[in-house]
């Protein structure tokens, strides 16, 4: 990593304005996934222990475009679901100390706080001026700041205030505990992978994953897996019957394009070879596992089948890097997770035998979790969209407003 580390610099008496990410869910006042918020913890603690005074900044939701959607069906919007006061209670819990919540407009509590306090302020979508990277609310987010720390990996993808704007008027800003570990492991199998190199992509959709796809070919991935309903494109492209199945027909091009170019880069492109199938007219009694050159017009793929998993768990013997993002299947509906949760126990013993592993997108951690393997993945990566455009070899904004080393 080029950038500077919260490690790198004295804190001590300074304050210090930590952007994390909170966005956790919340349902009448109580938080349902506290994931986020432990995975600050780290940065908070050395802050604090370094005699820092911290101050702590996230968004929660979209505040702003649900109260404009609300205003234009006449439907209630409450404020309050989107305030950040649950959060720092929370927060006041697992660090052992009272974290103390600003909620006004105007925060000017600087002065009050002595070294090892944390503040934090209410969430920063609730001002248009975030998203809009707006200057002026970005120098009011600097007021009285000597340190800037990027924590949040999640959004660096994003040139908001709090993420880019902030940064040109606070003279030092440096990235997180957890910003510095998604750097170092997406940059070295960005840059320099130890071979050999395994990228698995799935999800719906091929078209969000094109820059990947192109990116991982480009700086030589060993093996390519594509699964989920991305396959199908590349299935429809070429002359399979796909049933029902989700197809982006406008990507069947750019899906042939693709197979060339990582057949002329030496790249071995795996796509499944059998899937779960339902009858689109009588979904629930029949589910079976057939051969994708078996499928027709009334059926529909869900999920890679048994012999698919097997293919791609042997394709990850051997593996030094592994990066896996996007599901396999429709994840979130039972028995259509079987096929991600293969992958998930194939990814955590390659782990087991000296691979690297970076796990990132929702459902494909949101497997790893589910079946209690998160202790068997090297990094699972924090950010969603900012993953994949860091994978694509995009410059991220809020790390590129980061100090250099």
């Amino acid at each position: 990593m080029n950038k500077k580390s919260i490690r790198d610099i004295s804190l001590y008496g300074k304050a210090v304005f930590i952007r994390v990410d909170f966005n956790v869910p919340i349902k009448d006042g109580r938080i349902e996934d506290d994931t986020r918020i432990r995975g600050a913890l780290p940065t908070i603690k050395y802050a604090i222990e370094q005699g820092a005074k911290v101050v702590l900044a996230s968004h929660l939701g979209r505040p702003l475009k649900d109260k404009k959607k609300a205003e234009e069906k006449g439907t209630p919007y409450d404020p309050s679901k989107y305030s950040l006061r649950p959060v720092a209670e929370r927060l006041s819990d697992l660090l052992g100390r009272t974290v103390s919540f600003e909620a006004d407009a105007v925060f000017s509590p600087l002065a009050t706080l002595s070294e090892g306090d944390v503040v934090m302020r209410e969430n920063l979508r609730l001002d248009p001026g975030e998203e809009k990277n707006d200057p002026d609310f970005a120098k009011q987010l600097a007021e009285g700041i000597d340190v800037y720390v990027n924590d949040a990996f999640g959004t660096a993808h994003r040139a908001h205030a709090s993420t880019e704007g902030i940064t040109h008027f606070v003279d030092t800003c440096v990235a997180g505990l957890l910003m510095e570990k998604e750097l170092e492991f997406l940059g070295k199998a960005l840059n320099d992978p130890e071979r050999p190199f395994v990228a698995i992509l799935g999800g719906a959709k091929v078209s969000d994953k094109i820059p990947v796809i192109e990116s991982l070919i480009e700086r030589k991935v060993d093996k390519l897996l594509i699964g989920g309903a991305m396959a199908y494109t590349f299935f429809k492209a070429q002359g399979y019957t796909v049933g029902k199945s989700l197809v982006e027909d406008e990507m069947m091009p750019k899906a042939l394009e693709i197979e060339a170019q990582a057949k002329a880069a030496g790249v071995e492109f795996l796509l499944p070879t059998d899937h779960q199938v339902v009858d689109s007219y009588d979904p629930l009694n029949s589910r079976k596992a057939i051969q994708i050159e078996f499928t027709n017009a009334g059926l529909v793929g869900l999920d890679i089948g048994p012999e698919t998993a097997t293919v791609f768990a042997n394709a990850l013997e051997g593996a030094k890097t592994i990066v896996w993002n996007g599901p396999m299947g429709m994840f979130e509906e039972k028995p259509f997770d079987e096929g991600t949760i293969a992958i998930a126990n194939a990814v955590a013993e390659a782990t087991d035998k000296g691979a690297i592993s970076i796990v990132g997108g929702g459902d494909s951690v949101a497997a790893v979790n589910q079946a209690g393997l998160a202790d068997r993945i090297s990094h699972i990566s924090t950010g969603g969209g900012a993953t994949l455009e860091f994978l694509a070899g995009d410059v991220l904004p809020g790390v590129a407003a980061l100090d250099d080393k």
